[in-house]
């Protein structure tokens, strides 16, 4: 089994709109899912989605970098105490911004569970990357 997700997406958008979008709370609240985020290295998150017929869900953990264009982040799935990394990682192109998003340490969650956590990262991922691109282009109007 990976141990990891990338996922890359090329973005129209200048680098600092991707930036601010990924890294500050009200706008990954749009996007996303409802954030108490700051993008301070030590600083300790919430990310908490909206209720559904399987209840809520609660994200945490601690940003561990945090600088222009890297943004690097534990995450602990509620009631889990399984400890996985995220980081974002922005280039300026010519066409825009390229985004590169890494989530690993997911075999810490071992067995048949790590498989079943892969993909639901793996699909949630494309999802969040998909909002990513909608905020973009319909709230931000960046390109």
């Amino acid at each position: 089994m990976k141990d990891s997700i990338t996922k890359e997406k090329l973005f129209s958008h200048p680098i600092e709109k991707v930036w601010d979008a990924i890294s500050k709370a009200e706008e990954i609240s749009t996007w996303f899912i409802k954030a108490d985020f700051k993008a301070e290295e030590g600083y300790q998150y919430t990310f908490t989605s909206e209720p559904n017929d399987k209840g809520c869900t609660t994200i945490s953990g601690t940003v561990k970098e945090a600088h222009p264009y890297v943004l690097a982040y534990t995450w602990i799935v509620a009631d889990t105490k399984v400890e996985t990394t995220v980081t974002w990682t922005l280039e300026s192109t010519t066409e825009g911004t390229k985004l590169h998003l890494e989530h690993s340490g997911i075999s810490n969650y071992g067995g048949e569970t790590a498989v079943a956590m892969f993909e639901s990262f793996n699909g949630g991922w494309d999802n969040c990357i998909d909002g990513l691109l909608t905020y973009l282009k319909d709230e931000v109007n960046a390109g």
